[in-house]
């Protein structure tokens, strides 16, 4: 249900105070239509969702310009249903945005649209941001990505996260990216990795159950099952890759999973799993599940750790992008950049729920632990 602009207004306040908008007038018009493509002003959605339950924002921001100056538009597109999801991006891109000139509700606008958790939204809410004749479209993940590019050829892109770009079609090269489209990728981990480090920290582990959708753009050309299974063998692990490709899956796919008694969870949060792993963490903790993930984010909200890129350095890659294209550099020239530093990060709080002891050596070697 869509909660009223009473219980809203103020926690959007105060979320734009927190990210960094300047000037003393801030509009904000609040609309309890669930209407398709709706508005939202783009901020730490960490901040925000959480006020608004399932329901829909409409935020327009009016730009406060300064006389004679341009106001680029920015479109953001997103397929996130809720808060829990890959968040954290909106401080430090304002932030880096703000060191390189561009000043929120002066030079800069942005025109948000949240196709709440539905993918088959995307492609009218990426038509809806062409037909606005954006300035940029900034987008997360390879869903979004691809749904902008197929709206458009001629408005630049930045992606904030591609997974396997190249093998997703979005772009030709990560050096010379041609068309349209630039940005960051998360770089590739190997399978093994992850679980080596769940062996690591329970060592009488035996049984990894993998959830993930196969479907997702750029997965298909990527490691078989097969290596996987090469990479389990090695560590002692037999792995039970669950498949995920619609939300109503979830329930099918965590009830397999209470039947097999797997030892620990390694869960790729994309695709339908971004907006279920609220679910998942508190099955993994009703059931005493050890889970590991890419992204420090789903450990910071309860899961046990992450292993992943430093979420901060490409927000702040992207937003030179998107400084670098307004001023009139041209996307098929720059290269993707990608992670130079990944980090592991602990939640020692569900370790202990868990019941669980992580070994000192492993400790030593996180970047975080979150006590």
């Amino acid at each position: 249900m869509m909660a009223g602009a009473d219980e809203t207004a103020a926690p959007l306040a105060s979320a734009l105070v927190r990210a960094g908008w300047p000037g003393r007038a801030r509009r904000i018009a609040l609309s309890n239509g669930p209407a398709p493509g709706s508005v939202i002003a783009f901020l730490d959605r960490r901040a925000f969702l959480a006020t608004l339950g399932d329901g829909l924002l409409a935020t327009p921001l009016a730009a406060e310009a300064q006389p004679g100056g341009k106001v680029s538009r920015v479109g953001v597109l997103s397929v996130e249903a809720a808060p829990f999801t890959e968040a954290g991006v909106a401080a430090p891109f304002l932030a880096a945005l703000r060191d390189l000139g561009w000043i929120a509700s002066q030079n800069i606008v942005f025109e948000a649209r949240y196709a709440a958790g539905q993918p088959d939204r995307l492609p009218a809410l990426a038509a809806d941001l062409v037909r606005l004749k954006v300035d940029v479209i900034v987008t997360f993940l390879n869903q979004e990505t691809l749904a902008a590019k197929r709206a458009t050829a001629s408005i630049p892109i930045v992606m904030f996260l591609g997974i396997y770009p190249v093998q997703a079609g979005l772009v030709a090269s990560l050096a010379r990216p041609g068309g349209n489209v630039t940005g960051t990728s998360v770089g590739p981990v190997t399978g093994g990795k992850y679980l080596e480090l769940l062996k690591e920290a329970v060592p009488k582990l035996t049984r990894v159950a993998t959830l993930w959708d196969p479907t997702f753009p750029g997965f298909a050309d990527t490691a078989t099952q097969g290596e996987l299974d090469v990479e389990a063998r090695k560590l002692g692990l037999t792995l039970a890759s669950i498949e995920v490709q619609r939300p109503d899956d979830i329930e099918r796919a965590l009830a397999r999973i209470a039947k097999e008694r797997p030892g620990a969870l390694w869960v790729l949060p994309i695709g339908p799993l971004a907006a279920g792993t609220r679910q998942i963490f508190d099955f993994a903790a009703q059931h005493r599940l050890p889970t590991i993930v890419p992204t420090r984010y789903f450990v910071e909200a309860g899961g046990l750790m992450s292993y992943g890129y430093d979420r901060e350095h490409l927000v702040k890659c992207a937003a030179s992008y998107v400084d670098r294209i307004l001023k009139g550099a041209k996307p098929a020239d720059l290269p993707i950049e990608q992670p130079t530093k990944f980090e592991l990060v602990i939640n020692l709080k569900t370790a202990k729920a868990l019941g669980l002891t992580i070994p000192p050596s492993l400790l030593q070697r996180a970047d975080q632990v979150i006590e």
